[in-house]
């Protein structure tokens, strides 16, 4: 213990004094991977329509911006109809790849940009995910990812509709970079985020669609934004990569959206974060190379004890 409170207290305020610890000096010695991430914090209403040729131009004014890879809010195409149990949401549902797939990819290619989207899937008659596609640069389909953490609560009755993902969790090899994708209730997990991050990826996304209800006070919405915004920052402090949460924003009956989209380094350092009352577009740039440095000076994924860990398989420990 002795050794990491040392390294904490030089990575700190008096790193500066330990050349061996700059980051600064290991880019100078390392290919860095400096790519531009746009978070495109979305309102949306009930015309699937109006909200997807919205979404296509805020995609467009973020890679004006230089965004490398842009990443849309969960479910954007429509309200979040979640929130109650309706069999007539299931019209929303489209194939994937589709028609909306396929007009980004079109996009994605134009602009030179990977676009992660994140869409309400129909498998086949009665079987539906929901499901983030990943568009590469180059216009190519690379594939999808299926929610694998679905809630069921007041506000948020995802169950209803959606079938638990069974692709296992992904890594997408893009031109800007291997990425991990990741939705929504997805951020409790820590185990989602490790899993991810062993297989490869070098920043993590979340399109995300969470919110306040109506009938709460500032103290506990402040409480539920900070737990939320820190257990993703958490991510990224364990797995030494950056972590993307993109949200949507605004009221949509008895649910106001907090928005509240930010971007974390390996070190859990906030790097930009979105307001909570309104649409934004966030372009930050990130140099997803430092995760040598961070996974070196703090080697959690070396002192794993892998061993240990099979109880984690059980749903609790009773004995």
């Amino acid at each position: 213990m002795a050794w990491l409170f040392v390294r904490v207290h030089q990575f700190g305020p008096v790193y500066e004094d330990s050349s061996d610890l700059k980051l600064d000096s290991f880019r100078s010695k390392k290919v860095s991977k400096n790519v531009k991430v746009g978070l495109i914090q979305l309102s949306c209403s009930d015309n699937p329509s109006l909200n997807f040729e919205n979404a296509l131009v805020k995609v467009k004014e973020a890679a004006k911006k230089g965004a490398n890879i842009i990443c849309l809010p969960e479910l954007f195409r429509s309200l979040y109809f979640c929130d109650v149990e309706d069999y007539e949401q299931f019209k929303l549902g489209e194939e994937i790849p589709g028609p909306s797939t396929n007009k980004l990819s079109e996009l994605a290619k134009e602009l030179g940009v990977v676009i992660i989207a994140s869409l309400f899937e129909k498998r086949a008659n009665g079987l539906y995910h929901n499901t983030a596609a990943v568009l590469d640069a180059d216009g190519t389909y690379l594939g999808k990812y299926r929610k694998m953490h679905i809630p069921d609560d007041p506000g948020y009755y995802e169950k209803f509709y959606f079938t638990p993902g069974d692709l296992g969790y992904k890594v997408f090899d893009t031109r800007f970079g291997k990425l991990g994708i990741l939705v929504c209730w997805d951020q409790w997990y820590p185990e989602a985020a490790r899993i991810t991050a062993l297989k490869g990826a070098e920043i993590l996304f979340y399109p995300t669609a969470i919110g306040w209800a109506k009938t709460q006070d500032e103290k506990t919405n402040n409480s539920q934004y900070q737990a939320w915004q820190t257990i993703q920052r958490s991510h990224a402090i364990a797995n030494g990569v950056h972590v993307v949460s993109t949200n949507r924003v605004g009221f949509e009956k008895d649910m106001n959206f907090w928005g509240g989209s930010f971007v974390s380094d390996p070190f859990g350092n906030l790097l930009c974060q979105a307001k909570h009352d309104k649409e934004e577009i966030l372009i930050q740039e990130i140099d997803a190379g430092a995760t040598e440095f961070y996974r070196t000076h703090w080697p959690f994924l070396r002192d794993r004890r892998i061993e240990t860990y099979q109880p984690i398989t059980k749903r609790f420990i009773d004995d």
